[in-house]
């Protein structure tokens, strides 16, 4: 049974039969086996039970009012439905569970203490889940009507990052691992997990590369065996370790081995190469009258004018990406050997369509590299360019040099698609003289292609019917050299008469002479990024529309950052059990992006003497033992002892010791849960590693730059269509209800999709289980909308002409 379609009675209805069930076999014959192990159990199924009671009318008054918080009636998705499908899934597990303990605890190979440590470890989730079901109860109760987040209650949101800091996590980091997400998911995040405490374990050590994969390859082992010490260690390295940390073990992904792989099992594409643009003040045409340009600054933020770099991609090898032009521009050394010099390569026609990538990594991490497994999936279906910005990361390049790259990268694009393989169109043109038409009204499309600089005319499809004489005409542009352009297959319809006129002489005769005023840019142009990269999308149009120049055609974000700021909302109280998005390292992220974060940084002792290829082995070894020895882990299990724990500090024991199984104390006074308003008797599991999460309140955090959520109807009046693609798990998912919300309460084209049981940053993962090609499959089925789509807003009728001495725009 899906959760999402399970009625919350029927669930606690069975939980309530499985804890009595098991209450009445373990409380039974003392001769039963396993006293010790029974007491555990009867001990955690009372609480269970107990939980579940007390849950039962916090569900029943969520499910009453959850839709109220929707996008509309058939996008179901917001932070309430979200907590409420985590709980019943933890239930369901149980519930599972339970059964099999109540019909096999007599048999021979019952492994007791095995099961009795997992429904203690769920037991502490669900008494975790509770305290946040009570901490949304306050965010529904003080939150307008339809508002999921608290941004006038900086009390409310200081209370929830008081919980955080405080409340044990380490539950959901062991043995309870991504049980809210889709079993094929389990073993890659069970895989990040002990990669990453393996990792922070050695880190700061002075080893050489083989003696790093040797201890990793030995660390590795008995967090394998020991779950509990797996979630006490992920849970003070997500807490309390620093930034530079997060930027090494996140870049493990742009090591040579791992993107080796990575290109191994992705589409093959004829052109990948990165490129450097030289920081050159660009000139586009205003949008609202191509006649006049609009000047574009190189990025110049932090440490002045510097280059941008990019990644092409492209599945097929197209016109002009052989160019010796675009070549110049490549980063590698030495130069970088195209497809075109193979034999069996031939060169297809230019795409009328261009996508642009800003890629995601919480703004300090990762490159294009990182993501190039999706991208060359993108290419080969939707047959288009992509050209990806490797935008310069925080902290050592905070707000706002990511976004003056990425504008710059846009700009840069649009007045080079015909080096990236794109078809490109004349914004404009003047009508200067006319025969046999007074005044032509109806609108003429002048789309072009340039060849090294020499513009071509457009098929036959391109021909106009005048609405008032009813004559066919058509528009024939110039080269740089007055020469006529027509493809060879046209000019059996042309007649040159003077260098600037021309006749169709099978048509009535209707003499055109025009005058290019305007640049070209592509036909289609679509800005894709996921996260980070999706913030970066929807701020790079925002900019577009202040400097007056084209805008693409349409947005697809994929679960992006809208909201850079603590504010709490119920799906930001996923952070306390989400691997892949804690909320220490989500708000250390925010403030190296808003330069919040005073200190320098500095590269961890040790890290620097490793060459590329020792991290890449330590790397790889760690997560083939993973793999190798999860098969043995049920077996090992039973057995498990606490020799690990002696490789820890003094302190760091003390510290798994506390947080292994939680303490229902508090840590300190400052961190009691008596603030928060819970039940009377009930206080969550409290842990002894406390984190320290800065709170956003650098004001840059507010910039509607930063956080589009905040921009005034002004600066977002005017975007193209955003279509947003977002996961019901993710901890980011208000952030794209509430932005879309307001897109549409603007009137502006917005479409959100929710896709289920899939974590933050899906789309790296999208080679790892049928539902995150599902997912991946939206995205791009969202950039064929825009592609396709014929108008996609009002946008001033390029190549419209008009009598002389006016002009088109």
């Amino acid at each position: 049974m899906v959760v999402s379609d399970m009625d919350y009675k029927v669930v606690f209805a069975a939980l309530e039969t499985v804890c009595e069930d098991n209450i009445s076999i373990l409380c039974g014959p003392s001769d039963l086996p396993y006293g010790a192990v029974a007491r555990r159990l009867v001990t955690c199924m009372r609480k269970i039970q107990e939980h579940g009671q007390s849950l039962k009318p916090v569900i029943a008054s969520f499910t009453a009012v959850f839709h109220h918080y929707d996008f509309d009636a058939q996008t179901p998705g917001n932070g309430y439905r979200t907590l409420t499908k985590v709980l019943l899934s933890c239930l369901m597990h149980i519930i599972h569970k339970g059964r099999y303990i109540a019909s096999n605890y007599n048999s021979a190979f019952f492994r007791a203490d095995h099961n009795a440590s997992e429904m203690e470890a769920y037991c502490s989730a669900l008494c975790q889940l509770r305290a946040l079901l009570h901490l949304a109860e306050q965010l529904i109760n003080d939150n307008g009507y339809g508002e999921l987040y608290s941004m006038q209650d900086g009390d409310l949101s200081r209370r929830f990052v008081r919980e955080y800091s405080s409340m044990h996590k380490a539950c959901f980091y062991g043995r309870c691992l991504g049980f809210q997400f889709s079993p094929s998911l389990r073993p890659f995040l069970q895989t990040v997990v002990i990669s990453m405490v393996t990792y922070g374990e050695t880190y700061s050590k002075q080893q050489s590369g083989l003696g790093l994969a040797a201890l990793s390859l030995l660390t590795s082992g008995k967090y394998v065996i020991d779950p509990e010490l797996r979630g006490a260690e992920f849970e003070r390295i997500t807490q309390n370790l620093d930034m530079q940390f997060w930027k090494s073990f996140w870049n493990l992904t742009e090591s040579g081995l791992l993107a080796g792989f990575s290109r191994i099992a992705s589409y093959p594409v004829q052109v990948n190469f990165t490129l450097t643009v030289p920081p050159v003040t660009l000139h586009l045409p205003l949008a609202l009258d191509p006649s006049l340009t609009a000047t574009v600054s190189p990025p110049i933020a932090h440490w002045g004018p510097g280059p941008v770099l990019m990644r092409l991609i492209s599945c097929e090898l197209r016109e002009g990406q052989e160019s010796e032009e675009l070549l110049a521009y490549s980063r590698s050394d030495p130069p970088t050997i195209t497809a075109s010099h193979l034999p069996w390569v031939q060169t297809q026609p230019r795409s009328p369509w261009l996508i642009i990538h800003f890629h995601g990594g919480g703004f300090v991490a990762q490159t294009s590299r990182s993501h190039e497994n999706y991208l060359r999936s993108w290419s080969k279906d939707l047959s288009v360019p992509i050209l990806s910005v490797d935008y310069s990361l925080s902290p050592e390049a905070p707000f706002p040099r990511a976004l003056e790259e990425c504008f710059y990268a846009y700009c840069w694009a649009l007045n080079n698609c015909h080096l990236l393989g794109v078809c490109v169109c004349v914004h404009s043109v003047k009508l200067e003289t006319t025969q046999g038409c007074s005044e032509p009204t109806g609108r003429i499309h002048v789309f072009t292609r340039f060849t090294c600089g020499v513009t071509v005319c457009p098929p036959v499809g391109g021909d106009t019917l005048c609405p008032q004489c009813s004559m066919w005409f058509a528009i024939c542009t110039l080269s740089e050299r007055g020469e006529c352009c027509v493809p060879t297959r046209m000019r059996k319809w042309w007649l040159p008469c003077t260098a600037l006129s021309y006749v169709p002489s099978s048509f009535q005769v209707l003499i055109v002479k025009i005058n290019i005023i305007s640049g070209s840019t592509a036909e289609r142009v679509c800005l894709a990024g996921d996260s980070a990269g999706g913030n970066l999308c929807i701020t790079v149009s925002m900019k577009a529309i202040c400097s007056g120049i084209r805008v693409p055609d349409g947005i697809m974000a994929a679960y992006p950052a809208t909201l850079l700021t603590t504010d709490a909302s119920p799906s930001r109280l996923l952070t306390l059990i989400d691997p892949l998005l804690p909320l220490g390292v989500l708000t250390k992220c925010i403030n190296a992006y808003a330069g919040a974060d005073s200190q320098t940084v500095q590269t961890a002792a040790g890290s620097g003497s490793l060459s590329a290829l020792g991290r890449d082995t330590a790397a790889l070894l760690s997560d083939l033992t993973q793999g190798a020895s999860n098969w043995i882990q049920s077996y090992l299990d039973p057995m498990r002892t606490t020799g690990g724990v002696r490789s820890l500090s003094a302190a760091q024991r003390g510290s798994a010791g506390g947080a292994a199984r939680g303490t229902p104390a508090c840590a300190s006074a400052t961190h009691c849960g008596g603030q928060v308003g819970y039940p009377e008797g009930f206080e969550p599991l409290r842990s002894e590693c406390l984190a320290f999460v800065r709170l956003t309140s650098c004001p840059v955090i507010r910039n509607p730059f930063v956080s589009p959520l905040l921009a005034p109807a002004s600066l977002l009046r005017g975007l193209p269509p955003v279509h947003i693609v977002a996961s019901a798990l993710d901890a980011l998912l208000d952030d794209s209800v509430m932005f879309a919300k307001k897109l549409r309460d603007m009137g502006q084209p917005v479409s959100l999709t929710v896709v289920e049981d899939l974590p933050h940053g899906f789309l790296s993962l999208y080679q790892l289980a049928k539902e995150t090609e599902v997912a991946a499959d939206i995205c791009v089925e969202q950039m064929r909308k825009i592609f396709q789509r014929g108008n996609l807003r009002k946008r001033p009728k390029l190549g419209e002409t008009s009598p002389s001495g006016s002009q088109s725009g």
